[in-house]
């Protein structure tokens, strides 16, 4: 009795010892997320606003690592290398989808080297074209388009880029005919716009906002399921009478893939408190992004769904890696 008694305390103690696998993690140095992106653009400003909360409520610095080159190709491979450890994170976009829908080489895979963990926003894209151009409406804009098939152009910020897709999704699902001009980035797409050498774009809220309230552009619609409260008085595509036509850039966070469920958990409850909390929300409308707080499982089935829409209109439109 003595001997199953020594036993029983030994297994009650046991258990009530937190395992290691339970324990909350605390990372050991400072965490370091690599931004595969210019120091300046909206990927670098919605990551710098989650860096100092996120280091005060993990008690460590976060360091944002600029790293561009290669279309976002070089910052995400040496996450996609580093150590599973919680220590380096990356911060990834709409490219790192596209790369794989059009067939372009990457020396990592998205889905087998990476852990997804939370994205934290989104920022919708915009039907613009010159004010000078005689539509109204969405309607009449791809009546327009119908009407005189080739004769019109839409910009882009780059060959195969977000803003290419969009453009041909567009065109795919309106059934008309317009030529593609890519640019080097879509603000100098913008600029060519103003200048009348492209007529309509499919572009970002934070660059067309201004220059829509200012008369310069015209918005048709939101490429969205529903209206945006930053251009309140123009419609989604869902209401103009193109539904499906849905081009939300997205902001997310990724672990290297190995990452222990104990550094996931830790990190995703971290994130959450911040990107709920009315001072990040409000941080982020500023910029002309909305806040989204997702957990992995929701976060890997977004960018499954949008891999398979990116793939459906390159293959439509023959796009192809370059």
């Amino acid at each position: 009795m003595r001997t199953g008694f020594i036993a029983a305390i030994f297994c009650l103690s046991a258990l009530a010892t937190p395992s290691p696998l339970l324990a909350q993690w605390t990372p050991e140095r400072p965490i370091r997320v690599v931004l595969p992106f210019v120091p300046g653009s909206s990927y670098d400003s919605i990551m710098r606003m989650l860096a100092e909360p996120l280091g005060q409520a993990l008690k460590q610095a976060v360091v944002v690592d600029n790293r561009a080159g290669a279309s976002g190709i070089i910052g995400a491979d040496i996450v996609a290398k580093a150590a599973p450890d919680g220590h380096t994170l990356a911060f990834l976009g709409d490219n790192h989808l596209i790369f794989p829908a059009i067939g372009r080489p990457t020396p990592y895979d998205l889905f087998r080297d990476f852990a997804p963990l939370m994205r934290v926003a989104k920022l919708d894209n915009v039907v613009v074209s010159h004010a000078s151009l005689p539509a109204q409406t969405l309607n009449e804009l791809i009546a327009l388009f119908k009407a005189n098939p080739g004769k019109y152009k839409f910009g882009s910020g780059g060959q195969a880029g977000t803003t290419h897709l969009a453009g041909e999704l567009f065109a795919l699902m309106a059934g008309v005919s317009i030529l593609h001009v890519p640019y080097k980035g879509g603000s100098t797409a913008v600029t060519g716009m103003l200048g009348n050498e492209v007529n309509m774009m499919i572009a970002n809220m934070v660059v067309i906002k201004p220059l829509v309230a200012s008369g310069r552009l015209r918005a048709y619609a939101v490429a969205a399921n529903k209206r945006s409260d930053h251009l309140p008085g123009v419609p989604s595509t869902a209401e103009a009478g193109l539904p499906g036509l849905e081009v939300p850039q997205f902001y997310a966070l990724f672990a290297p893939a190995r990452t222990p469920g104990a550094v996931m958990m830790r990190l995703e409850n971290e994130l959450k408190q911040i990107v709920t909390s009315p001072a990040f929300r409000t941080r982020v409308e500023s910029q002309g992004a909305d806040v989204v707080s997702s957990d992995p499982r929701e976060l890997e089935a977004f960018l499954k769904t949008q891999l398979a829409g990116y793939r459906k209109t390159a293959l439509a439109a023959g796009i192809k890696a370059e």
